[in-house]
């Protein structure tokens, strides 16, 4: 690794609670959910649509706050920072791969990789990280070319490579191969795989696909906003 070294980050929650209100509605989204995730553990996370998977994801990754009970990141509890706090602890720890992508269309392939070095304060991202991590990607050829005219799978790599350019020690993957045909989605999965056999990362990964959760070392599975497994 040629970026700033780490050391991957357990992931701890405990009585974890989200309650959405609307009205007299009450909605418990996750409900009273428990787990370790190991540091260097790949662990993919499923369940059916309305489970509670996407919503367990962005409480990991500090972008909501729970009702009750507590989500740690190496010791940390996010919703116990500031919101300046907060968003430099994702900035520099946590890579958060969102399902839809969320490419900036008007970025080249290699601006929309290193778009979180750019926001104020962020840590730098060294030239031989950059190549590296375009090297990992397959998409050194294809680095200046904006996401209109990459395939799916370019910018799903986009995507990871975002992720990872803060070079963070826990990735979090929202349904990551969703918009993917199977060649691509068995090659985004051996990268996955790979990010945590070589690299040492912790992932947790939210799919439905059974294809894709075998990848990791266990799968937990989600029902009606619980842990069944």
């Amino acid at each position: 690794m040629t970026q700033e070294m780490y050391q991957p980050y357990p992931v701890v929650t405990e009585g974890l609670t989200k309650e959405y209100r609307t009205g007299r509605h009450r909605v418990l989204a996750l409900n009273d959910v428990s787990l370790t995730v190991q540091s260097g553990e790949f662990v993919a996370v499923m369940g059916a649509s309305g489970s509670g998977k996407s919503t367990l994801l962005h409480l990991l990754a500090g972008l909501t706050d729970p009702t009750s009970g507590s989500a740690k990141i190496n010791n940390v509890d996010l919703s116990g920072l500031s919101d300046a706090a907060r968003t430099r602890f994702r900035l520099e720890n946590i890579g958060v791969v969102f399902q839809a992508f969320n490419l900036i269309p008007t970025l080249t392939a290699e601006e929309n990789i290193l778009l979180p070095s750019l926001i104020e304060g962020g840590k730098k991202v060294t030239s031989a990280w950059r190549e590296e991590l375009l090297e990992l990607l397959e998409m050194k050829e294809r680095r200046h070319h904006r996401p209109d005219s990459l395939s799916g799978g370019e910018q799903q790599r986009i995507a990871i490579g975002r992720a990872l350019s803060m070079n963070p020690a826990l990735i979090l993957a929202d349904e990551p191969t969703g918009n993917l045909d199977s060649g691509n989605s068995e090659r985004l999965c051996k990268l996955l795989r790979d990010l945590c056999d070589k690299q040492k990362r912790t992932l947790v990964v939210v799919t439905h696909e059974k294809s894709v959760a075998d990848w990791g070392d266990r799968s937990i599975v989600l029902k009606d906003g619980r842990v069944v497994i």
